[in-house]
């Protein structure tokens, strides 16, 4: 994605519409979670899928796939991905036992891995994320190998991000403008820029969609 487009991505997301698709062979977590979802601003359509096998990543317009526990195999799931590499994804896991047994399939797409029992905010979060390019995860994710990178998850920051910069960075998470975090926050739009701009300079960033991304790496984003 171009160096300023999270603003510009999220903000056409929300004027076309995204199509979700919901797998899971649970009758409950497909009804709970289709409707979840098709309360969303950003999204246009929600269809249900029971299980990986039934997708056909040729015929479908599906932008975001919502994987719950029973949607098939590993196997399944990297077949899917392999053939589908301009969808995203965010699976919801059962457990660390179970999380443990899907991050070794996941493979180059945009995608989201959260707990079953994630707040509707943040599934909300991790779907803006995804749609905007981001990838989207949990700490006790940091000690698998896909996450090894040069900078350590646990380094601390020299100067931290004060209270007021943690909220402002979450709110750039959602994709908001800064017009809009000031509404949120009710303050000026001024000092927004003002609390942008220290965010960009305490995590070394140089757009909205660097800070964003190493404020999931290092913990300091709540998805």
């Amino acid at each position: 994605m171009a160096a300023d487009d999270f603003q510009d991505r999220w903000t056409a997301n929300r004027r076309e519409g995204l199509t979700v698709c919901v797998v899971t062979d649970s009758p409950a977590l497909q009804t709970g979670l289709h409707s979840l979802l098709i309360r969303m601003e950003s999204v246009e359509a929600v269809y249900d899928l029971g299980s990986l096998t039934e997708f056909d990543p040729y015929t479908s317009s599906t932008d975001i796939l919502v994987l719950a526990p029973g949607f098939g195999s590993n196997s399944d799931l990297r077949d899917t991905l392999d053939a589908s590499p301009a969808v995203g994804v965010l699976i919801l896991v059962a457990d660390e036992l179970d999380q443990s047994r899907i991050i070794p399939a996941i493979s180059g797409n945009t995608w989201g891995l959260l707990p079953l029992e994630a707040s509707t905010e943040q599934i909300e979060a991790a779907i803006h994320a995804i749609a905007a390019g981001l990838t989207v995860g949990m700490p006790s994710m940091r000690k698998f190998p896909l996450f090894d990178t040069s900078l350590s998850l646990d380094e601390q920051l020299i100067d931290p991000l004060t209270e007021r910069e943690l909220e402002v960075i979450q709110l750039l998470a959602q994709g908001m403008a800064n017009k809009q975090i000031a509404l949120k926050l009710k303050i000026s739009e001024h000092t927004v820029k003002f609390h942008v701009s220290s965010i960009y300079n305490k995590l070394g960033a140089a757009n909205r969609t660097e800070a964003v991304r190493l404020g999931v790496r290092r913990g300091l984003i709540l998805l």
